[in-house]
């Protein structure tokens, strides 16, 4: 099934492999064949992908959500405050994770042994429950080159290789938190032409929240670029969005996105319209492919898709906290 679902060449396939996966989940999935019973609805009932039921993603909170009994060989988990309960993530086939990062990061930008991967993030021992920081601190292994890393708490050895990287043309990618992006512009101002500045979101607690568009136009003119990258990836998920400007994001091809009625949550909106966002992510097949999430957003005819919020009773969550 992983040669399949990472080899998806048409939105036909996509289906016929949801509809597929839906029924394993269905069969081999206790939690959500008991959220599709409470809803009565049964694979017979599902002929296309409009009509797979979503788990609301607070069931990541509170139970274990696996599609199989193989031993746990990852538990990824979202970050929280004290008393605040965290989503847990339990991966069985590292495998899938790796794939899916891996030839996502190549489907939107290509070979990442091309590129030196600088992280401003906690780095993997700081925060190994992370799905981002274990993503990250392969992607910096796999580039292979001396200077990728995590640059977290070295804020004027980061400026100094990113001057050097860039003059000499090498293709780079400084991946980071919103707040430690803005704690390096204040440091130093720069004209970078070869590197991408790609953000995940973070700034609770540590500075004024931002609208994307006040953020990015900070970053563009600190950094010297004219666009700032955003990643959406979340614990619960295998997968990544990405967007390369103007906050619209793409996903690979075996991942959906798509938006539901804030009043009817069964109801899948037509595209264009805003509501609450629907993920499907089949690279988690061992867990589950079909998610609720609490963000709020657009999906537009081509696919992509927009994040502009969040459900006023959800938690704070993800990168938002993860340094705290």
């Amino acid at each position: 099934m992983i040669q399949q679902v990472f080899n998806i060449q048409s939105e036909k396939q996509f289906n016929q492999i949801a509809i597929k996966i839906f029924n394993h989940q269905f069969k081999n999935n206790k939690v959500y064949r008991s959220f599709c019973d409470l809803l009565y609805i049964h694979p017979s009932d599902v002929t296309s992908v409009e009509k797979i039921p979503f788990l609301p993603i607070e069931f990541f909170k509170s139970k274990e959500i696996l599609s199989n009994t193989n031993k746990v060989q990852e538990i990824f988990s979202s970050s929280g405050t004290t008393g605040t309960s965290t989503s847990k993530h339990f991966v069985t086939d590292l495998k899938w994770y790796e794939t899916s990062y891996l030839k996502g990061f190549d489907y939107f930008y290509g070979n990442i042994a091309e590129y030196v991967v600088l992280a401003l993030l906690p780095n993997y021992l700081e925060r190994k429950g992370s799905s981002l920081v274990y993503m990250v601190n392969d992607l910096i292994k796999k580039s292979n080159h001396y200077a990728s890393g995590f640059y977290l708490n070295n804020l004027d050895e980061l400026a100094c290789k990113l001057i050097e990287l860039d003059k000499k043309g090498q293709k780079t990618l400084l991946i980071g938190v919103s707040f430690a992006l803005l704690d390096l512009i204040e440091k130093k101002q720069f004209k970078l032409q070869n590197t991408i500045i790609m953000e995940t979101g973070g700034m609770k607690g540590r500075r004024k929240e931002l609208i994307r568009n006040e953020l990015h136009e900070i970053l563009k003119n600190g950094f010297g670029v004219a666009k700032i990258h955003s990643e959406y990836g979340m614990t619960e998920l295998l997968s990544q969005g990405y967007s390369k400007g103007n906050g619209v994001f793409n996903c690979p091809p075996w991942m959906r996105f798509f938006t539901r009625d804030t009043e009817d949550a069964l109801t899948i909106l037509p595209k264009e319209k805003s509501g609450g966002i629907n993920i499907i992510d089949l690279a988690n097949y061992n867990s589950c492919s079909f998610i609720a999430t609490q963000d709020l957003g657009k999906v537009y005819t081509d696919n992509s898709f927009e994040i502009i919020g969040r459900f006023d009773n959800s938690d704070i969550r993800g990168c938002n906290l993860m340094v705290l």
